[in-house]
């Protein structure tokens, strides 16, 4: 898969440049995207176990490890996966408050989705 705004995990792990665990659990995230092809949602689950579906089957969070890192991905048809969103849990309880209509309102007003 081609993974794209990788710069958004870039600047994640440069911030977090002394946590070797969070940026090698960066890091095999981005190689198991590469990596992988992942023809329905069961599967993805099954490679990463890590991954919750946000919205609509496209949309994951992806809690890594230990760290309460999220990143937010969006997997396309065409084979893409586009980084959306990267934080630690205290950003992603301020921005999403935890709830699925709120990332929905967040994934709308930012235009990732038009509904």
């Amino acid at each position: 898969m081609n993974i794209i705004n990788k710069h958004i995990l870039a600047r994640l792990i440069r911030k977090n440049i002394g946590n070797v665990k969070m940026i090698k659990s960066v890091k095999q995230l981005i190689q198991d995207i590469e990596e992988k092809i992942w023809s329905n949602p069961k599967e993805l689950i099954e490679t990463r176990p890590d991954a919750d579906c946000v919205y609509g089957g496209e949309f994951y969070f992806f809690n890594i490890n230990i760290h309460r890192t999220l990143i937010l991905i969006e997997f396309e048809k065409n084979g893409d996966a586009t980084i959306v969103w990267a934080g630690n849990h205290d950003e992603y309880e301020l921005i999403f408050k935890n709830n699925k209509n709120v990332i929905r309102k967040w994934l709308r007003d930012n235009n990732w989705i038009k509904k």
